[in-house]
């Protein structure tokens, strides 16, 4: 279907770049700077991370949410480990073997309801210790918010860290969303990572407004000494490092990341209230975050796609409505309207074969 709306609800990366990101960046465009981030503007953006996240953390800003993830589980894993990792991860799902080719490692994916792991399933994926035959549990790899919209709570990060390493793993968390998630819960970026024992994790910027720039943050000290060899060594940095850093340092040094990442849970709010009542629509998982996932009726997953989303996943039928930083209550509803409109529409309900 042709797309009619100008506002995407298919991903927040589909959305523009804020334009107090924008504002740093030629800010940061003045004049000369050393490179490989060796200048001001970087050492500003480090400072801005660990005032959030803790002074003990090493910072490594890269070029996107794979190149963190590679990063962080690199630093983590010896070659003959493993990582535990849900079946819906990104790190499984979306990074076209990435992790599997460039880290030369074993993903052992793990069924869940909602996205989210628990120590339980954690603990029953762990055999063949001490078996030289078989690959060794190296770390977890959790995703915060999920990529099913969920969101872990510190209680539960706190839980699967302390499994983790009881079991001589390694936590590590893909932070995509993290600001999401923390919006959501109410609390800061390091009640669900630092404070929970988290060694590693990917903190994402892109999907919160910054026009490209994640960053890899290590918390455990031991994981440190390599943080700078693997970013350069898997392609990640960036000779105009200020360029990156400037992105974050503007995310972060206010409430930018909060007043985005608030903004964008708050309209998916909107969005499930809006479309909850329509005939034929059930809302799969609780929406938590800035992600609506949602059975529609053939009709209305096609007046979606107008609005930008994907067509329904191939495997469960939904679709995932996103919405972003710039996302605003008359983007939800003229979408709510138009999938209200296909509602009543002669046969909307029916299914293929059936109009």
């Amino acid at each position: 279907m042709q797309r009619v709306a100008t506002h995407s609800f298919g991903s927040d990366n589909h959305s523009g770049v804020h334009p107090e990101v924008l504002a740093a960046l030629t800010a940061a465009n003045e004049g000369h700077a050393p490179a490989y981030g060796a200048d001001a503007v970087t050492a500003r953006a480090v400072a801005a991370v660990r005032a959030h996240l803790g002074e003990h953390a090493e910072v490594a800003f890269v070029f996107n949410g794979t190149g963190a993830n590679l990063v962080g589980l690199g630093l983590a894993l010896h070659p003959w480990q493993h990582v535990v990792c849900a079946t819906t991860a990104h790190v499984a799902v979306d990074e076209c073997g990435a992790p599997e080719r460039l880290l030369g490692t074993k993903l052992v994916e793990l069924r869940t309801d909602d996205g989210k792991l628990t120590p339980d399933l954690v603990r029953a994926s762990v055999t063949g210790v001490g078996d030289e035959h078989r690959t060794q549990p190296g770390a977890v790899s959790i995703t915060q918010s999920t990529e099913l919209g969920t969101v872990y709570t510190p209680d539960e990060i706190r839980a699967l860290a302390g499994t983790a390493h009881a079991l001589g793993m390694v936590l590590h968390l893909d932070g995509a969303r993290l600001a999401n998630a923390a919006a959501s819960l109410g609390v800061g970026l390091a009640a669900t990572t630092t404070d929970c024992g988290v060694d590693v994790l990917s903190f994402g910027g892109t999907k919160n407004g910054l026009l490209g720039a994640e960053a890899v943050v290590v918390l455990q000290p031991r994981l440190a000494a390599g943080l700078l060899y693997a970013r350069k060594q898997l392609g990640q940095l960036g000779s105009k490092g200020r360029f990156l850093a400037a992105q974050f340092a503007a995310l972060l040094e206010g409430d930018l990341w909060l007043r985005n990442a608030g903004n964008a849970n708050a309209m998916a709010r909107r969005l499930e209230a809006g479309v909850r009542g329509l005939p034929g629509v059930r809302i799969a998982w609780p929406v938590q975050a800035n992600a609506v996932f949602a059975e529609l009726p053939p009709a209305l997953a096609r007046a979606a796609e107008a609005f930008g989303a994907y067509p329904p996943d191939e495997v469960s039928g939904l679709v995932r409505l996103m919405c972003s930083w710039d996302t605003m209550p008359e983007h939800v509803d003229a979408l709510v309207a138009a999938l209200a409109a296909a509602a009543r529409e002669p046969a909307a309900l029916a299914g293929p074969g059936q109009v």
